[in-house]
């Protein structure tokens, strides 16, 4: 196959990224492996659970438990899949801000349960009125983000655990992008500051593993239980994962990138990456677009349609958020060099906007 796979020179909307060398060199190792056979294949079930302590003392979990995923949509999926279990109603329902990811969508229409969804406030987080106005003997459910696909944002997470205890409703947490950024910040976003019972966190995303390696943590051991089967034709009994046979390289390339970075390398990283957004959110506002504040490293901003499809024509692998906004991850591959670039495109194609054309 003579191919080659995509350069990252000009991704800046992706919320994946090139893995780090070590991480690369662990997937291709554990490339035929199986966890998802763990007695016949002990070594990568043993470097799941080295995964899932790690993952654990970033997410603020004592006692962790969980398993590698093939990334969030899964690790959603199998949260919902969690709460409908437990849940004591007929026709049980999640909560979630506008804000969630749309695999949530996914989980409804495979798992059969409702979706109530409440709007974002000024700032882009959960409007809790709108929560509390929401939950009922109904919910299983609420649903918070520590770090928006869109905007960056880190919902009320306390706030959001005491409304579903009022209800008896577990709390997810969908980290799957910021969860190696926040904690190196303020915001309260885990474990060990609400009762969050399950969340996702991805080592592929900002975490630099290769793809896929997503995770699905829990506070309790017991809630996978609601999602074992019995597996009576393999070396182990039972099963708690939906995908069943998985590759053994995301589970080996996270646990290799997280002891190569984890904590002074992500610190670094996510300092680097911040200053990057902060960077573009200054310029993109002085020369006069509406921008976004970037909490995280996402900048968002009011470029106009036209201008837009002519950054994509130049290469830029670009996105947009819901309402039109140019959206940007400073992931780890984005560069200032490769955001000053972006810029002087942008600032070439405006000026040939703005030119008239002559009349004949």
């Amino acid at each position: 196959m003579q191919i080659e796979p995509q350069a990252f020179d000009r991704v800046l909307s992706s919320m994946c990224t090139k893995p780090h060398p070590v991480a690369r060199e662990a997937a291709e190792r554990f490339l035929a492996t199986n966890p998802g056979d763990p007695g016949t294949y002990p070594t990568i079930s043993a470097l799941e659970e080295e995964a899932i302590a790690t993952l654990g003392e970033i997410a603020g979990l004592e006692e962790p438990a969980g398993y590698v995923a093939s990334g969030g949509t899964e690790a959603n999926i199998q949260a919902v899949r969690i709460a409908r279990e437990r849940a004591q109603t007929r026709r049980p329902t999640v909560v979630m801000p506008a804000s969630a990811h749309f695999s949530f969508r996914k989980a409804a229409d495979v798992l059969g349960v409702d979706l109530c969804v409440v709007p974002t406030d000024d700032s882009h987080r959960i409007d809790l009125e709108a929560v509390r106005s929401a939950v009922d003997a109904d919910t299983a459910m609420v649903v918070a983000v520590a770090g928006t696909t869109e905007y960056g944002r880190v919902d009320p997470i306390p706030e959001l655990g005491e409304i579903a205890r009022s209800v008896d409703a577990l709390l997810h947490v969908d980290a799957a992008w910021g969860g190696f950024v926040l904690p190196f910040t303020d915001f309260e976003w885990h474990f060990g500051h609400a009762p969050v019972d399950t969340m996702t966190i991805d080592p592929h995303k900002m975490g630099q593993a290769a793809v896929p390696a997503g995770g699905l943590l829990v506070r309790d051991s017991d809630l996978l239980d609601e999602l074992a089967v019995d597996t009576p034709y393999l070396e182990s009994t039972s099963q708690a994962t939906l995908t069943g046979t998985r590759s053994g390289a995301g589970v080996a390339s996270a646990v290799a990138a997280m002891e190569e970075l984890w904590p002074a390398g992500y610190r670094s990283q996510y300092v680097r990456s911040q200053n990057n957004a902060e960077w573009l959110a200054d310029v993109l506002e002085k020369r006069g677009y509406e921008v976004v504040e970037p909490t995280l490293p996402l900048v968002a901003a009011d470029v106009p349609e036209s201008t837009f499809e002519a950054l994509r024509a130049e290469g830029w692998r670009i996105s947009r958020t819901a309402t039109g906004e140019l959206r940007v991850v400073c992931m780890p591959h984005v560069s200032r060099e490769m955001l000053a670039s972006f810029v002087a495109d942008l600032d070439r194609l405006e000026v040939r906007a703005s030119v008239p054309i002559p009349s004949d």
